[in-house]
């Protein structure tokens, strides 16, 4: 598991599965109007974006990334 963070748009991004080439995310799925789910042609979870992640993320989690 990897975890980007881009401090200027406050969105994480998790990678499940790494690293994620172009055309491997099959279908997206919005929870809600911030975060967002990747999955794969076999319908596996490759990938978790989390908009305002300032907000619920620790900030510990958001260094690493």
């Amino acid at each position: 598991m990897k975890i980007e963070y881009d401090k200027e748009v406050d969105a994480a991004y998790i990678y499940i599965d790494s690293p994620i080439k172009d055309g491997d995310i099959k279908k997206t799925i919005e929870l809600n109007e911030n975060i967002i789910l990747d999955f794969n042609e076999e319908n596996k979870l490759v990938g978790i974006e989390i908009l305002e992640a300032s907000k619920v993320l620790n900030k510990e989690v958001l260094k690493t990334g």
